[in-house]
C-alpha cells in the first residue's frame, strides 16, 4: 500500500512486467477502468463484456473474469470510492509482430482514489474545448479501450486552463467522435444523439449505460450540430453524467434529458452524482 495506491501485477503485490512484455513494447493490450462505491462496482457486468469482447477481436485469450473481480475487490477495500484500472495484455513475446502461438497474458490491477469533480460540475456544467489533433480512422480498433492512448495524450496536452474540463475530438473528416476521457451525447430538436465510433474512438460503458436507459440515435454527427444542440453531456463510467456548460463560445443549459439521466446514474448506487 501507497498513501491511497495499489498494484498488483500477476497477483503479487509490488510486482513488475518484464520488460519484453508486448503491452510496453507494441501497446499489445485492452484495459478497463472501474468504478467502485463501498466495495461494489455497478456497471462490472458492461466493464468485463466489453473486455471479452474486445479480447475476440484482438485474438487474446479472455481473462479469469472471477481471478479479476477478487483482485479488483481485494484493492478497493478500505477505500468508500475507489477507481480499479485491470490492463491485460499479451505477455512476454518474442521480437516482432508476429502473435505468439500460446500467449500467456500479464495482469496488472491497480486501486486508486476517485478524483471525482466539485459538485458544481454535475450542477452547472463544464467547459470544452474544441482540439486540434484529429483522429485517425482504424474501423479494427474501434470502439476498444486499447493501450495506445497516445491520440488522447497529445490532445490534452493542447491546452493547461484548469477551467477547461476536456476538450472535443473530432476524426480526420471533420466528424464528431468524443472528448478526450469521455463519449458525448447531445440532444438535437426532440432526439437524443450520440456520434456512431465504426471508425474510431472508445465506446464508452457509461455511453453503454445511457444507450440501454434511453433510445439514443446513433449516427455521423457533424460539429455544427454541436452548437445547435439544446443539451449537450459528457458520459464515463467513473464520472458519470456530466452536463456541458460551454463549448468554445457557445453556451448550454443542463435540462430534462441530462437531469434524469443523472437520476439514472444514482439510481445505480453512484451517489456522488448529485446535480
Amino acid at each position: 500500500m501507497t498513501g491511497s495506491f495499489r498494484v498488483l501485477v500477476d497477483g503479487v503485490e509490488g510486482g513488475a512486467l518484464s520488460p519484453l512484455d508486448r503491452g510496453l513494447t507494441y501497446g499489445d493490450g485492452l484495459f478497463e477502468t472501474i468504478r467502485f462505491v463501498q466495495g461494489r462496482a455497478p456497471l462490472w457486468g458492461r466493464h468485463m463484456r466489453r473486455l471479452s469482447e474486445s479480447c475476440g477481436r484482438l485474438r487474446l485469450p479472455v481473462p479469469d473474469q472471477a481471478l479479476l473481480a477478487q483482485e479488483a475487490t481485494e484493492l478497493a477495500r478500505g477505500m468508500p470510492d475507489a477507481v480499479v484500472r485491470i490492463v491485460i495484455t499479451r505477455g512476454v513475446g518474442e521480437r516482432g509482430y508476429v502473435l505468439p502461438t500460446a500467449p500467456r497474458l500479464s495482469r496488472i490491477v491497480a486501486a486508486f482514489a476517485v478524483p471525482v469533480p466539485h459538485a458544481s460540475a454535475y450542477r452547472d456544467g463544464v467547459r470544452l474545448r474544441l482540439c486540434r489533433l484529429r483522429l485517425a480512422e482504424q474501423p479494427a480498433l474501434a470502439g476498444m479501450k486499447h493501450l495506445n492512448r497516445l491520440e488522447q495524450v497529445l490532445a490534452r496536452a493542447e491546452w493547461d486552463d484548469p477551467a477547461i474540463a476536456d476538450g472535443v475530438l473530432l476524426d480526420a473528416s471533420g466528424r464528431v467522435v468524443s472528448s478526450t476521457m469521455a463519449n458525448l451525447f447531445a440532444v438535437i430538436g426532440d432526439r437524443l444523439v450520440t456520434p456512431s465510433l465504426d471508425r474510431c474512438g472508445v465506446a464508452g460503458v457509461g455511453r453503454a449505460e445511457v444507450l440501454a436507459a434511453r433510445d439514443v440515435e446513433i449516427r455521423d454527427l457533424a460539429l455544427d450540430e454541436l452548437f445547435r444542440a439544446s443539451e449537450l453531456f459528457l458520459s464515463s463510467s467513473v464520472r458519470g453524467i456530466l452536463p456541458v456548460q460551454a463549448l468554445a463560445d457557445t453556451v448550454y443549459v443542463p435540462g430534462p434529458v441530462t437531469r434524469a439521466l443523472q437520476s439514472h446514474w444514482r439510481g445505480l448506487g453512484l451517489p456522488t452524482e448529485q446535480a
